[in-house]
């Protein structure tokens, strides 16, 4: 009653001022988003649909630049290079950090020890990464070529040839964000609650059962939430792609190597065609957004949510 009562004759002084502290301390973040990502994405909206070099007064054609897209076959390229990148580094991604999180869940010896290494490449520079990881891959002289040289698999010219150029780029990739899954994952293990694996011990569930009965559909929402963020990521890969293949032949022989976000680099800042490249933008976002869309309306056939005690 009473607090039918309160809703009735409307917010009280105490709720109002709450709200007012609310707005307050979100006020800095949705500032900064505004004006670091809300208009930077208008202004690319708009310049999408322009033609401007940056120099001279730009000069609004239309849907031009769209139309351009649909003959461009780099653009064609770049996109089926990201979608081979993805299929790649998705699976291979969340199948080793659920493996990892499972492991570094059990009461081992050093697992804090264990943890911060391998969450370290997460905080480590992409462009660092990528550097090291080019001079394993090297040809003959790279750590790879010498391991693989006693099994006369060590000439291969993984950062050259546009069958094996995406290799490189998707393991360090995923070497990059595997400490950051598992974190997620390890959250997701450790709200498991503890007699769901009882009672599966109880019916005589073995440790494999209880992984594929218990864990797993327990997990599925933790599951989701990491394959969303890494095709997402995956969609945006620069970094690896620029500093690998800049020694050999920048966005890979052909084009073999080229993704869309360095598509839309190259025709910015390398061309100058910043209304192309806005439109490149724009048809990524719009790309991103579908997929998960798509993700979000299709996690219901296998996503289960415990309900909630009321």
């Amino acid at each position: 009653m009473a607090s039918s009562r309160l809703n009735f004759l409307g917010p009280t002084p105490l709720s109002r001022r709450r709200a007012l502290w609310g707005m307050a301390l979100i006020a800095p973040n949705t500032l900064g988003l505004l004006f670091f990502f809300g208009i930077p994405v208008l202004i690319a909206f708009w310049t999408s649909f322009q033609q401007w070099n940056a120099l001279k007064p730009p000069v609004y054609i239309g849907l031009e630049n769209f139309e351009r897209l649909v003959d461009d076959q780099m653009f064609h390229t770049a996109l089926t290079n990201t979608l081979k990148l993805l299929g790649l580094t998705v699976p291979l991604e969340i199948v080793l950090a659920m493996g990892v999180a499972v492991l570094l869940n059990q009461p081992l010896a050093g697992r804090s020890l264990l943890r911060t290494a391998y969450f370290l490449p997460v905080v480590t520079s992409t462009v660092a990464a990528s550097i090291v990881w080019t001079g394993a891959f090297q040809q003959r002289y790279g750590i790879l070529s010498s391991l693989l040289e006693p099994v006369g698999l060590g000439d291969y010219k993984w950062l050259v040839d546009p069958g094996l150029v995406l290799i490189p780029i998707a393991a360090v990739t995923v070497w990059q964000r595997l400490g950051f899954d598992m974190v997620i994952f390890l959250a997701g293990l450790q709200s498991i609650p503890g007699v769901l694996y009882e009672a599966a011990t109880i019916d005589g569930a073995n440790r494999w059962q209880r992984f594929r009965h218990v864990t797993l559909p327990m997990l599925s929402p933790t599951t989701f939430l990491v394959m969303v963020l890494a095709v997402i990521n995956s969609f945006q890969i620069f970094d690896q792609v620029y500093v690998m293949t800049l020694r050999t032949v920048p966005g890979g022989v052909g084009g073999s190597a080229t993704t869309l976000a360095y598509y839309l680099y190259r025709r910015a800042f390398t061309d100058s065609e910043f209304g192309y490249a806005s439109a490149i933008a724009l048809v990524l976002f719009v790309i991103i957004l579908s997929v998960t869309v798509v993700q979000l309306a299709g996690q219901r056939m296998w996503v289960y949510y415990e309900a909630e005690k009321g």
